[in-house]
């Protein structure tokens, strides 16, 4: 079992600022391609970003030139930072860990976008 532990959600107005963080063990860390997903009350969870452990980066459209991925491979976390937030951005956002062949996920984390 991978833990994965997140932190950096809240409250923030359209147009600000936060920056989401998931810690991984290293020993899976290292091996991964990190993700974000997220969950907006009823819909399903969709892709948010991902970076491979060379660090190549993939985007949904709804987030591109807003949000970054990023990955530390020394402090073994991987970060989503995102900018000019929207009301459509509010959701839970969950990090995941994809290694060999399967899935691990965060507890999520709470983004709220006020208008």
């Amino acid at each position: 079992q991978v833990q994965l532990v997140e932190s950096g959600g809240g409250l923030v107005q359209a147009g600000g600022s936060l920056r989401l963080s998931c810690a991984a063990p290293r020993y899976a860390f290292r091996l991964s391609t990190m993700g974000w997903y997220r969950q907006a009350p009823g819909n399903q969870r969709e892709l948010v970003a991902t970076i491979t452990s060379s660090g190549v980066t993939n985007y949904a459209d709804s987030v591109k030139g807003r949000f970054t991925i990023s990955r530390d491979n020394v402090k073994n976390t991987a970060y989503l930072q995102m900018n000019s937030l929207k009301p459509e951005d509010t959701a839970v956002y969950y990090c995941n860990a994809y290694i060999a062949g399967r899935n691990y996920w965060g507890q999520g984390t709470q983004v709220t976008v006020s208008s």
